[in-house]
């Protein structure tokens, strides 16, 4: 039975590892995947999903403004898949989450989802947000604070590392950018902001 999965973290937990390693899994027993990221995201390159540790694979893109459920059943059309996964899942709008979960239950085919679930600010990102609504299983992809415990939260620092407490939520950056620490740390860092 097609379910739809929602595995989140902070930043630099793994997430993107994961979903290759599980993509390479399926293909390795002859299985067909569709690999997709967010067209916003060009860190590893444009259609390209990448991993902090030197892995990556070719992967289609979504705007948020497509269909992702007609996406899904035009790729069907063109040949069984076993799974869908989708990387950088906080950027779907959430309209685009019930796509997905549409696509799960009509064309009976699992989606599984990776992605950040709140940002610098501690807010959720809306397709977080629908995620964790909609997804039959979600799974928390853990990473650690520079002092032990499991992170959570996410500092975003400007050019100087001075720790930003306000701007756009969408911001593509890596560790030059995010730092990854546990709630305490995140109050600390951004003076208890909000």
């Amino acid at each position: 039975m097609a379910k739809l999965y929602f595995h989140y973290s902070t930043m630099n937990a793994g997430k993107s590892t994961l979903l290759l390693q599980a993509a390479h899994n399926y293909r390795e027993r002859g299985m067909e995947c569709y690999l997709l990221t967010a067209q916003l995201d060009t860190r590893a390159g444009e259609g390209r999903i990448g991993s902090r540790i030197g892995i990556g694979s070719a992967a289609d893109t979504y705007a948020p403004d497509e269909d992702m459920f007609a996406k899904i059943a035009t790729r069907l059309e063109q040949g069984r898949v076993a799974c869908v996964f989708i990387d950088e899942s906080q950027f779907l709008e959430p309209e685009q989450v019930w796509q997905l979960a549409r696509a799960v239950d009509d064309l009976g085919v699992p989606v599984m989802c990776y992605g950040l679930r709140v940002d610098f600010q501690g807010q959720l990102f809306p397709g977080s947000a629908t995620l964790l609504a909609l997804a039959d299983e979600m799974r928390e992809v853990r990473t650690i604070c520079h002092c032990g415990k499991k992170a959570t939260m996410v500092v975003r620092q400007d050019g100087e590392g001075r720790v930003l407490t306000e701007g756009d939520q969408v911001q593509i950056g890596g560790n030059e950018t995010y730092v990854s620490l546990c709630r305490r740390h995140w109050r600390e860092a951004t003076g208890d902001h909000p």
